[in-house]
């Protein structure tokens, strides 16, 4: 652990001295050749007068964050170069304050959309003139988190402050990136990405066969994750445009993301807590217009790796549809199907998601899923329970039985400014016989959340919560069926 705390230490600290440089100017930003002010001489001032110093990486990182939160009111209409074109419907959401524009899905580039961003470590890194046209890119972010919870242990099966009543470094994370050109419809094109991340979050994405032992075996509270690796491969002339992806990505349905911006809260609902986290495979993403759209693939079923005894051929198959008005999205999946048969997360799930947008910047997000596995070994009984999982709170008698899982959240958003959201969820998960969380109960949780973004590389997203469980006592490792939590984390995007 003491280790673990030296890394939360130094990032904080590298963290408090970009700010500094933001705050105090590029008198003090080391590479910017601003240490003393030199008078010109009197009878040779344009000769005594050296050259304009370049500014340094640590002073183009500085002026990125400080233009960031205090941006210069807009140009005259007119007056700047047009935003490059979209292909497809108009994106329905603002971002900021939501963390993205388009209704989700995942497996794919948002097929049509310009790749616009700009990041302050690639703008400190190249300059804006080169970042403009880099096509390779590399970001990231730290989100460090506290809570005040009245359970004494655990909060599981809350996710992700799992541990109560503490501060801890929830995600660093850095991504490397190109994303393919999909706004042409004319030539092939390509792109791939990387994730490295560390912190607490990384029990809730690592897999067996990528390190799963750093928290399934020895428990350590801090582990490494290679969250996501793998290619895209865009073929413009397929329909309007057809994505396939190659690799270990995140697993396709749900609003929530593993990856901390991608939320519309701090804390995660209970359905996402014991869903599939990511998979390794491939997946096709075809756009057939601007409402449909269809997905196909094959993966090593969740959360395994292909060279792990555990790996099944499983096929998950999903449709996208969009309203003419954008006010309204469906997206239904049959995720990781094959057998069913009893092995280390070998769920079989099918999940909807529904979007809709009301006037007034109101957003409803909803989903709902079933899940289950057959031939769960029952708990108490002769048969092995692999590590990492539990076994069914089988009938008496039962050596082994299906135990499936009933689940539905839905987010009510308000947008209130270009910088900030409102938002209400409320959670129910049924845990029939106990499979996913070790028990056999109803789970309910309601949390309100306010999200500020500074600029838009900072999000603060403070939250209350209450969690119960009606048939047991399941919080705080079974000691608690009621928890109350108040929690926040800070996203600083680099």
């Amino acid at each position: 652990m003491k280790r673990q705390s030296v890394n939360v230490l130094r990032i904080f600290r590298s963290v408090v001295l970009l700010l500094f440089f933001v705050v105090h100017g590029p008198a003090f930003a080391p590479g910017s050749g601003c240490v003393l002010a030199q008078t010109p001489s009197a009878s040779h001032p344009e000769a005594s007068q050296p050259a304009a110093p370049q500014p340094g990486f640590f002073r183009r990182l500085a002026d990125y964050y400080r233009a960031d939160w205090h941006p210069q009111p807009a140009p005259a209409e007119g007056a700047s170069a047009p935003a490059p074109a979209r292909r497809g419907a108009p994106s329905p959401l603002d971002s900021p304050p939501f963390p993205g524009s388009d209704w989700g899905y995942s497996g794919a580039p948002v097929i049509g959309e310009p790749d616009t961003n700009s990041y302050p470590l690639m703008t400190a890194w190249l300059g804006d003139t080169r970042t403009a046209s880099a096509r390779s890119k590399i970001y990231g972010w730290v989100d460090p988190f506290a809570d005040a919870s009245t359970a004494g242990f655990r909060n599981d099966p809350i996710a992700d402050d799992a541990y109560p009543n503490r501060a801890e470094l929830g995600q660093a994370v850095l991504y490397v990136e190109r994303l393919p050109d999909t706004v042409q419809q004319k030539h092939f094109d390509w792109g791939y990405h990387l994730t490295a991340l560390y912190g607490t979050d990384y029990r809730y994405t690592i897999d067996k066969g990528y390190g799963y032992q750093q928290w399934y075996v020895d428990h350590h509270q801090y582990g490494f994750d290679p969250t996501m690796e793998y290619v895209d491969l865009y073929f413009a002339r397929v329909a309007q445009g057809m994505n396939l992806r190659i690799g270990r990505f995140i697993s396709l349905p749900g609003i929530e993301a593993q990856l901390a911006p991608g939320n519309f809260m701090y804390s995660h609902s209970l359905l996402y807590s014991v869903d599939p986290f990511t998979d390794t495979g491939a997946v096709a993403t075809v756009k057939l217009n601007d409402r449909w759209l269809l997905q196909a693939g094959i993966t090593a079923g969740h959360d395994v790796a292909p060279w792990t005894s555990d790996a099944k051929p499983s096929a998950t198959a999903c449709v996208s549809y969009t309203t003419a008005s954008v006010n309204d999205n469906i997206y239904a999946c049959a995720n990781g199907i094959n057998s069913g048969r009893y092995a280390f997360n070998n769920l079989q799930q099918y999940d909807v998601t529904w979007y809709h947008r009301f006037p007034h910047k109101w957003v409803l997000a909803s989903e709902a899923y079933y899940m289950y596995q057959t031939d769960v070994p029952a708990v108490g009984g002769t048969l092995p329970i692999e590590t990492g999982t539990n076994g069914a709170t089988c009938a008496f008698g039962e050596a082994r039985c299906t135990a499936p899982e009933y689940a539905a959240d839905s987010y009510l958003m308000r947008e209130l400014s270009p910088h900030d959201m409102l938002s209400f969820r409320s959670d129910m998960l049924d845990d029939q016989k106990g499979q996913r969380t070790g028990f056999a109960t109803r789970y309910t949780e309601n949390t309100l959340s306010w999200q500020h973004w500074f600029g838009t590389t900072v999000q603060l997203r403070p939250e209350i919560r209450l969690d119960h469980s009606w048939d047991q006592s399941a919080y705080d490792l079974g000691r608690h069926a009621t928890v109350f939590t108040a929690a926040s984390d800070l996203v600083f995007h680099f």
